[in-house]
């Protein structure tokens, strides 16, 4: 449509689209009141009085002290339907101070990561993706760790597991037993006993879960931990 302008332009300015316009924070939803929109985790989060949390103990065997990571939450949306647990900050405490420069570095990085709010998981996978040139260890039940700080990573996938941020990955009720059974059946050929629940003595390491848990039978080399399976 045309529009003829009969007067002086004295001036013009530039509208811009929806998309490119200022953003503007979103509003509650029909019939509900400001009060009570959904919080989300950000960095403007007010600091509690009190947090809940866990604190998790890591023995590396070649250390003489243990470290024990404290992970606190602070609680969103409280008594709604909406509550939900979010990780705040993270502390590291241990006897040794061979790490201490990079343990508060890690700590402090960790903890603004968690303030910042969105999807946090990332740092589990960044963090144990991290490897010693001096060589990892095994922890209990047979487990390769690459690095200590390896290890941390998993203390906080396994908090974040259980505040409901993480899946566990868990295997199928039938391939349980499947496995279960070729344990039992590999045990028994080559007169070996597991102990604590764990897995054969002369099983190799998993490339997939870094779990001594590989065993070869019947031209077959199949993991029973994770259940990864190559037969040839």
């Amino acid at each position: 449509m045309t529009k003829k302008i009969d007067g002086k332009i004295t001036g013009f300015s530039v509208v811009k689209p929806a998309s490119e316009s200022t953003t503007i924070a979103p509003t509650p939803m029909a019939g509900q009141d400001s009060s009570t929109a959904i919080e989300h985790m950000n960095e403007h989060v007010e600091r509690p009085e009190m947090l809940v949390g866990a604190t998790y103990k890591i023995k590396p065997p070649l250390s003489d002290h243990a470290l024990y990571i404290t992970i606190n939450d602070i609680v969103l949306n409280p008594d709604t339907d909406h509550e939900v647990r979010r990780p705040y900050e993270i502390f590291i405490n241990s006897k040794n101070m061979d790490h201490y420069q990079w343990v508060v570095a890690l700590t402090r990085v960790v903890s603004a990561v968690f303030r910042k709010g969105g999807d946090v998981t990332f740092l589990v996978e960044e963090l144990k993706a991290v490897f010693d040139p001096k060589g990892g260890y095994y922890k209990g039940g047979g487990k390769f760790m690459p690095s200590l700080v390896a290890e941390i990573g998993e203390a906080i996938e396994t908090h974040m597991i259980t505040i409901g941020l993480l899946q566990p990955e868990v295997l199928g009720e039938a391939q349980q037993k499947i496995l279960s059974e070729k344990q039992r059946e590999y045990e028994d050929r080559k007169g070996e006993q597991s102990s604590d629940g764990g897995f054969p003595p002369s099983a190799q390491l998993c490339m997939k879960c870094h779990t001594k848990a590989v065993i070869l039978m019947d031209g077959c080399v199949t993991c029973l931990n994770c259940g990864d399976s190559k037969c040839g």
